[in-house]
C-alpha cells in the first residue's frame, strides 16, 4: 500500500488506505472486511469493530442517496491524521441533504448518523472533492501520541 499525503483543515495526513465500491448492498459487508483487513497493519488502540460499524452505515446510506446519470461508485478513504483516524465516504449525492434524523422508537430506518454521532467523536458532511458528497467521522486518540 502506497502512503499519500493529504492536506484536511491545513494540516498533513497520512492516507493509510482507500477503496472504490459499486453501489450494491454486497459492498457494504465488503467495505467492513477490507478496512479490517487494511487498518490491522497500522494498529489501531481504537476500536476497529465500531469503525467497521460507522463505514457500514455511511456506506450503506451513501448506496441509498447516491444518485448520478451515469454510473458511479462509493469511494472510501482512511488517514491518520496526528493520532486521530478520519473516514470518509464519497458518492455522487447531493451534499445539502445529508441530515441527522431522529426517528421513532418503531422506525424500521434512518439510524444510520445518530449511530455515528454517538460513537465518533465528530462527523462532518459537505461537497466532495470528487464531486457530489463526502462524509466523514473522526475517532481522536486512536493511536497513542
Amino acid at each position: 500500500m502506497t502512503y499519500t499525503i493529504d492536506h484536511y483543515n491545513g494540516q498533513s495526513s497520512a492516507r493509510l488506505g482507500a477503496m472504490t465500491l459499486q453501489p450494491a448492498p454486497e459492498s457494504v459487508p465488503r467495505a467492513r472486511r477490507w478496512f479490517r483487513r487494511f487498518i490491522a497493519p497500522h494498529n489501531p488502540s481504537c476500536s476497529v469493530d465500531d469503525c467497521a460499524l460507522m463505514i457500514s452505515e455511511l456506506v450503506t446510506n451513501a448506496i441509498l442517496y447516491g444518485r448520478s446519470d451515469e454510473a458511479w461508485l462509493v469511494r472510501v478513504e482512511w488517514y491518520r491524521d496526528g493520532t486521530s483516524l478520519r473516514v470518509e465516504v464519497h458518492n455522487p449525492g447531493f451534499p445539502a441533504s445529508v441530515r441527522m434524523r431522529h426517528p421513532e422508537a418503531n422506525d424500521a430506518h434512518g439510524r444510520g448518523l445518530l449511530l455515528v454521532g454517538s460513537i465518533a467523536d465528530s462527523w462532518h458532511s459537505g461537497p466532495s472533492r470528487f464531486g457530489g458528497t463526502v462524509v466523514s467521522f473522526v475517532v481522536a486518540e486512536a493511536w497513542p501520541s
